[in-house]
């Protein structure tokens, strides 16, 4: 299917007429700022370009630009900004960075949250939450108190990523695991796996528990279907877990962990898929080599951080249509490492 046309930006039409973003914002609200006189020639050389490209203004950013500051708050419970492109958090502050952008915004990063019990945390003393508009919240675990004190004191924000109720509903925007995990799960059944491994994070986060709930969907269709403990255990360990229980399939939720669990099987002459299947159960959240295509699903990353900044604005200018919450197919990876089981391997 052909991609549609990439759409013009403030950034291209800035680029074009040889000035600053800023300048372009100005322009097409048709003001000036108390401190800026736009040139005569400046403000035409502006609207040319916008004539040649076609460019239109976001109703969002023109419905933001006459009642807030432009200015989203990006919190995150975990380092996120990368020093490498594969880094997990790279795609979802891509597609935050080119909608904020698209609806003239800026982005503004809360920094000086401390860290308390280990965890970073939104309220404390200095902190500077409304000087944005709105935030969009980023992490694998984020504090049920604070999106409950989020709730209650009826400040615009966006989880990225499925959560719980807290105090009421929270506006989010996920990937759909759940789903996933279940085609998942039906592939390997239908490839003729009936002792299935379910091997977690050891954390109690929605993504985990939605993970868990998609694997247990076709429980009832498998001769075993068992979660095993994860926490402290190397990949040669696992192996024995596995091994011992005659289990044909093992769905990895950490992908370093079916990486390093395929070397192992690979040490001792075994074969992926033919001895055991790994299934990985979304992408990596550290750089790992490997030159295997594991059978698993993509996260839309990028996509969810557009979709966060477009729900944030819509709870931030009134348009919402309810609470605010989406789940973002995840694209299914055929692999190279879901199969059918061996025959001639004995596992009795």
């Amino acid at each position: 299917m052909p991609s549609s046309p990439r759409r013009v930006t403030q950034r291209d039409i800035a680029r074009l007429a040889g000035v600053s973003q800023a300048t372009v914002s100005l322009v097409l609200n048709n003001r000036s700022d108390a401190d800026v006189r736009i040139a005569p020639e400046t403000r035409n050389r502006v609207l040319r370009a916008i004539e040649e490209t076609g460019y239109a203004a976001d109703p969002v950013a023109r419905r933001l630009a006459a009642r807030f500051n432009r200015i989203i708050g990006v919190f995150t419970y975990e380092p996120a900004f990368p020093s490498r492109s594969r880094d997990f958090f790279h795609p979802f502050l891509l597609g935050i960075e080119e909608y904020a952008e698209r609806v003239g915004c800026d982005l503004l990063l809360f920094t000086s949250a401390p860290v308390v019990d280990g965890r970073r945390r939104i309220f404390h003393q200095d902190n500077r939450l409304r000087l944005a508009d709105g935030c969009l919240l980023l992490g694998r675990e984020i504090d049920a108190a604070e999106l409950h004190r989020l709730n209650r004191d009826g400040f615009p924000y966006v989880a990225v990523g499925r959560r719980d109720d807290a105090g009421g509903p929270v506006p989010y925007v996920g990937a759909d695991y759940a789903a996933a995990v279940d085609a998942l799960t039906g592939r390997a059944l239908a490839h003729g796996h009936r002792r299935l491994g379910y091997l977690p994070m050891g954390t109690h986060a929605e993504s985990s528990e939605d993970r868990r709930r998609g694997f247990a969907a076709h429980g009832g269709a498998a001769e075993s279907a068992r979660e095993l403990p994860a926490a402290g255990r190397d990949a040669d360990a696992i192996l024995d877990d596995l091994r011992a229980d005659r289990t044909t399939v093992v769905f990895v939720e950490d992908f370093a962990t079916a990486v390093a669990l395929e070397l192992a099987a690979r040490r001792r002459g075994l074969t992926v898929p033919g001895d055991l299947s790994v299934v990985t159960l979304g992408d990596p959240t550290v750089p790992v080599p490997t030159d295997l295509t594991f059978t698993g699903f993509h996260i839309p990353r990028e996509e969810m951080g557009r979709q966060a900044v477009e729900v944030l604005t819509s709870v931030i200018d009134g348009s919402a249509d309810g609470v605010g919450q989406r789940l973002l197919p995840c694209q299914l990876v055929e692999g190279d490492t879901l199969g059918a089981p061996d025959p001639a391997v004995d596992r009795s």
